[in-house]
């Protein structure tokens, strides 16, 4: 018989679980001994150059009615000033960044618009000095100014992947009438592709009706977010928000591969990691040959732009098949939003686990195929998602070698009240997905997080050792007007081949108010048998090494929350003695150092790395989160599962852990 469909998303689609979440997820605030401390007093911007191919442009509104009062006894132009100066500040070293402004030169004209800072490494007193140098005065050419724009925006050199974004800000709607600043949003964001898509945020400074609506539409026409700023504060977070989002973005990696729209037409791959894409009511195809013995994970991470629309259901199927007379199904996986707030990254993994009687269909050595199914609601952002293929296999253990038992329990790890680092926190940068996932180890660590955004970690745990970590949200200050507005704050775990870790007794969603949560996730003792158990929570903790987690922050945040980014705290803890190995009765790490510490039993042979070594330079920034409680179903069974995720191997690490590929 198939593997059972396997349904994730952010929120519980059956009434059981939604029953043991639901109190969870409407809890009140934190006990004060809980409670996330004030976001950190730090601007947050990465302090490491973001990758080349890509760029950003603010297009700056210098039109005559920027030149009036904006209630705060400020000029629009005054505050917009400083908003600008407050985003390059925050803004990562060597960004490719620019400025054009429109309305600045002449008393009208609808070709009044020009290139003020081209976009090059940035140069943030260049950036000051041309904003500061803006007389308003013409008219308000948004259409053509961003056709303009878009042809700032640098080529992507050959074989390189960038993120290019346009950011607008305007008070006022577009006075020229041609060309239509929808039409030309939804002309630009209809080019490159998944990799080369342009992106356009858009910010209304003080604007309703018809010019809040005409904003509304560019951004979504251009797959981007639109930003309400009523004030000078509100310009200066928003424009940071945005740009931030921005530059710090998924970091992809991989060799491209076209997966075939049809079953005949499957693209062939090898162990190793893969960029490809897929749109709307897409199905893509891909073929891998297995041996009879090893086993073998096959990992997708789907990421749309950072909050642009999508609808509860929206997600990712995927399947893993047998090419055997009945096509049987091996596994089978649906990972969906469950919101409808705005997209983040989706994840997760189908798995070929030889059995461990032998015998059965999936057991047999050939060729498989993998399929990847966009579902999109038509009233969804329907841009081509980019798509990164993590393909990793695991040699069987070697012959005479006994595996130790399964260890399916939480133990004292699994309870309540279990006692979690208390030290105070590091500062902090998450990484952007899964390749430059940020390394912590047991200890307190503080980061922040925008509205939209996903930060990703990553912690090694050994063979016998389990993970416990709970991520706090701070107390927030929020805005006058927005009581009764919520998101969700959030926290996702996977093992090494990217495979979710279920919740267990654990609550890893939380809605969010400003007011303190927490998310708690972990894992069960690492042990090569849980492969044989039937629990979610447990079957993905099989092997020692990386488990990366993320955290993320609903996009509707933007709502409510009055400081640019939100402070999270992270306690992390590594239990149990480290074993040597997976097999039976193996030494703790420090009494056989050169023991097996990998699931290829000790041999060390017969492992080669794919994913890590950097044999494409296609690196993408493009932000993202994953969001949901984890269902499974079959059987007439509905049950709350928990999430896990693993990192790729390096090649010094796969040389001892049996693994071949995209680990």
């Amino acid at each position: 018989m198939g593997a059972p469909l396997r349904v994730r998303g952010r929120w519980p689609a059956y009434a059981g679980a939604a029953a043991a979440l639901a109190a969870a997820l409407t809890a009140g605030p934190l006990p004060a001994a809980t409670a996330a401390p004030a976001a950190p007093a730090r601007p947050g911007a990465p302090t490491e150059a973001a990758p080349t191919g890509g760029g950003l442009v603010m297009v700056l509104d210098s039109s005559g009615s920027m030149a009036e009062d904006d209630g705060s006894g400020a000029t629009r132009i005054e505050s917009a000033r400083e908003a600008v100066g407050t985003v390059v500040d925050a803004m990562p070293d060597g960004y490719p960044t620019g400025l054009r402004v429109y309305g600045a030169d002449r008393p009208s004209g609808c070709t009044d618009t020009r290139l003020a800072v081209p976009v090059e490494e940035l140069d943030r007193g260049r950036i000051k000095d041309a904003v500061a140098d803006v007389k308003p005065k013409g008219d308000t050419p948004i259409g053509y100014s961003l056709q303009r724009a878009a042809r700032d925006l640098p080529e992507r050199p050959p074989g390189a992947l960038g993120h290019r974004s346009i950011l607008l800000v305007s008070d006022g709607e577009d006075s020229c009438g041609t060309p239509d600043p929808c039409e030309v949003a939804e002309r630009l964001g209809e080019t490159g592709g998944a990799f080369g898509a342009l992106r356009i945020d858009t910010v209304g400074f003080q604007v309703g009706g018809r010019a809040r609506d005409e904003l509304k539409c560019i951004a979504e026409k251009g797959h981007g977010a639109y930003y309400d700023a009523p004030d000078a504060d509100a310009l200066a977070r928003q424009l940071q928000r945005a740009a931030r989002l921005s530059a710090d973005g998924y970091r992809f990696r991989g060799d491209p591969v076209e997966g075939g729209l049809a079953r005949r037409g499957a693209a062939d791959i090898a162990p190793g990691q893969y960029l490809d894409s897929i749109g709307a009511g897409e199905t893509k195809w891909y073929a891998a040959e297995l041996d009879a013995a090893s086993a073998a994970d096959f990992g997708v991470t789907a990421v749309p732009q950072p909050g642009v629309p999508v609808a509860y259901g929206d997600g990712i199927e995927l399947e893993l098949h047998a090419t055997d007379d009945y096509d049987t199904r091996c596994d089978a996986q649906r990972d969906i939003f469950g919101q409808d707030e705005g997209a983040q990254p989706l994840t997760n993994a189908v798995s070929r686990i030889p059995s461990d009687e032998g015998g059965e269909t999936c057991d047999a050595a050939g060729r498989y195929l993998l399929s990847v199914h966009r579902t999109s609601d038509p009233g969804s952002d329907q841009a081509r998602w980019p798509l990164e293929l993590v393909f990793g296999e695991e040699e069987p253990l070697p012959d005479g070698v006994t595996p130790a038992q399964s260890e399916p329990e939480y133990g004292p790890a699994g309870e309540e009240g279990a006692a979690l680092p208390t030290a105070a926190p590091e500062d902090i940068t998450g990484g952007t997905g899964f390749n430059d996932a940020k390394a912590l180890g047991p200890g307190v660590w503080r980061d922040e997080l925008l509205p939209a955004q996903m930060r990703f970690y990553k912690v090694d745990v050994g063979w016998g050792q389990q993970l416990r970590y709970r991520v706090e949200f701070a107390n927030e200050p929020t805005l006058d007007g927005a009581a009764g507005v919520s998101s969700f704050a959030d926290t996702d775990l996977y093992a090494p081949g990217r495979s979710v870790v279920g919740d267990g007794p654990f609550s890893s969603d939380r809605s969010y108010y400003g007011e303190p949560v927490a998310s708690d996730l972990g894992t069960v003792p690492v042990s090569w048998t849980n492969r044989y158990e039937t629990d979610t929570e447990v079957v993905p903790v099989r092997r020692g090494g990386a488990y990366y987690l993320s955290v993320s922050l609903g996009p509707e945040a933007a709502r409510f929350a009055e400081n640019t980014a939100i402070g999270v705290v992270l306690r992390v803890d590594v239990l149990g003695e480290e074993k040597s190995g997976p097999r039976h009765g193996a030494p703790a790490v420090a009494n056989d150092k050169g023991g097996d510490k990998g699931g290829g039993g000790g041999d060390g042979k017969g492992a080669r790395a794919g994913a890590d070594e950097e044999s494409s330079d296609s690196v993408l920034p493009l932000a993202g989160g994953i969001a949901g409680a984890v269902l499974l179903v079959g059987a007439g069974a509905a049950f709350v599962i928990v999430r896990n995720r693993k990192r790729p191997a390096t090649p010094e690490a796969a040389a001892g852990n049996g693994v071949r590929g995209g680990w």
